[in-house]
């Protein structure tokens, strides 16, 4: 990944970024905006008062709008309104176990939403490259012990994960329906989906994630309860997949755009592939002391047991590559929450977070 490069690519650009408000989202328009790009934000307002957005001061970094995706007019409107010529679309309902809860929420949000987006490309008639994000759970998971690659069944037994692989299919629907490869150069329309491995880092204070229910019990000195402990997925810090959707973008705009029009794994390396339990040791060990106890009941709803993702091909087709291993990503994260929980301001917030986008951009790739 050609760091000069990603500069070029995104310096002066109109970037409009639906989910900004989230944790993810807010990540992105941060590093964005460090590339030079003016970055156009669209998303219902942040559900996590302590979150990203809040907490580092996201809104100072792009031009800031309120809207849902579901809303068809309201997502054409404001896309044809910006003129992107970039668009990351990050807005979901990004939760399992809040997909049983509210399973045509998230049904709307994930596919109807990212259907929304891409007719709204239709309708701004001018060149634009996208890249779609979904989900490592968009795969057909048979809890092997192989990582998934992009050529793999989608699936998904719980609601979001169907979603998730929905919102695949609806993405190569549009490319192949609309935006199709042998009139590229006349349409214009670049499209790509990105999927990546279970994120972590500061910002992140979603309901039922494993992270920043540790970091609250360890913040109030409580055990930390662990309701799967045995379950393994692909860990990451944040930076590592919009590192990755970031070179995807770029090579959209690049002059051989038609090479990318597909999905894309950014995943962790393997050896970050382990059970939450390791990991909570991890998160404890960083953070200087606590414990933690299993919570797990048998009659919980069905979650995968293990996840993994493979990704050779990006590492060959894309040159991207990991930078940090799991202990650089859970140290970054405890040093995030810490200052927040220690009273830091959102200019602080913000500042630490792009000097941990700096770090992350010094650090070497890892070695395949």
């Amino acid at each position: 990944m050609n760091l000069a490069l990603l500069q070029d690519a995104y310096a002066g650009k109109r970037v409009f970024v639906t989910g900004h408000t989230g944790f993810k989202g807010g990540w992105l328009a941060l590093w964005l905006r460090r590339l030079g790009a003016e970055v156009i934000g669209y998303a219902l307002p942040p559900d996590q008062p302590r979150g990203m957005f809040h907490a580092a001061g996201v809104a100072a970094a792009c031009e800031h709008h309120l809207g849902d995706v579901r809303d068809e007019r309201a997502v054409r409107q404001a896309i044809v309104d910006a003129r992107p010529d970039v668009v990351f679309h990050l807005a979901a309902q990004a939760l399992v176990r809040r997909s049983y809860e509210v399973p045509l929420e998230t049904f709307d949000t994930n596919v109807r939403g990212t259907a929304h987006v891409l007719e709204a490309l239709k309708a701004l008639r001018a060149p634009v490259a996208c890249v779609v994000i979904t989900s490592d759970k968009c795969y057909e998971n048979q809890e092997r012990d192989l990582p998934y690659r992009e050529e793999d069944p989608l699936g998904g037994h719980d609601v979001y994960s169907m979603s998730k692989a929905a919102a695949e299919l609806v993405a190569s629907s549009w490319r192949r329906s609309f935006f199709p490869l042998n009139t590229l150069k006349a349409h214009g329309v670049k499209v790509a989906t990105a999927r990546a491995g279970n994120v972590i880092g500061g910002g992140d204070w979603s309901v039922d994630r494993i992270v920043p229910d540790a970091i609250t019990a360890l913040w109030e000195h409580r055990p930390i309860g662990v309701r799967s402990p045995k379950a393994v997925r692909p860990w990451q810090h944040v930076l590592e997949p919009l590192a990755g959707y970031l070179w995807l973008g770029a090579k959209l705009l690049g002059p051989e755009p038609g090479r990318y029009c597909e999905g894309w794994n950014f995943g962790p390396d393997d050896s970050a592939s382990i059970a939450v339990a390791p990991l909570v040791d991890k998160l404890i060990h960083a953070w200087g002391q606590g414990r933690w106890k299993d919570i797990s009941r048998p009659d919980a709803v069905h979650e995968a047991s293990l996840l993994r993702l493979a990704i050779d091909k990006a590492r060959v087709k894309l040159g991207w590559s990991p930078r940090w291993g799991l202990d650089a990503a859970v140290n970054h994260t405890v040093e995030w929450y810490r200052a927040q929980l220690s009273g830091a301001t959102p200019e602080q917030m913000r500042a630490l977070s792009e000097d941990q986008i700096g770090s992350y951009l010094r650090a070497v790739p890892l070695a395949a």
